[in-house]
């Protein structure tokens, strides 16, 4: 049986700069540091979908911000879509460690 829905593959245009997020997020999300990440977002009362306030609160790196807005509109979404995407495979005992970080009110 073939997938219901399978994304497009969408070019990126700027592959400098969306490797450079791209493996900000990665870092950010990776086992040894998902904690700590999760705890500044915590400290700063941020919510984890807030993608755009995570970047301007410089937890991704100082200068993740910067490249990201170099990147055209398509390519800012497909870094959007990775950032949810990486958030939704953290562990289930963090995401209920820190479930106000994940909480929708």
């Amino acid at each position: 049986m073939t997938a219901l829905r399978e994304q497009g593959m969408i070019p990126v245009t700027d592959p400098q700069n969306f490797g450079a997020v791209q493996s900000a997020i990665e870092a950010a999300f990776s086992a040894a540091r998902v904690k700590e990440f999760l705890r500044s977002m915590e400290r700063l009362g941020l919510r984890i979908r807030d993608f755009e306030l995570v970047l301007r609160e410089g937890i991704l790196g100082a200068s993740t911000q910067a490249e990201y807005n170099r990147l055209g509109n398509g390519d800012q979404g497909q870094i959007r879509e990775f950032y949810l995407a990486s958030l939704e495979k953290v562990a289930p005992e963090l995401r209920t460690k820190f479930y106000k970080l994940y909480a929708y009110y």
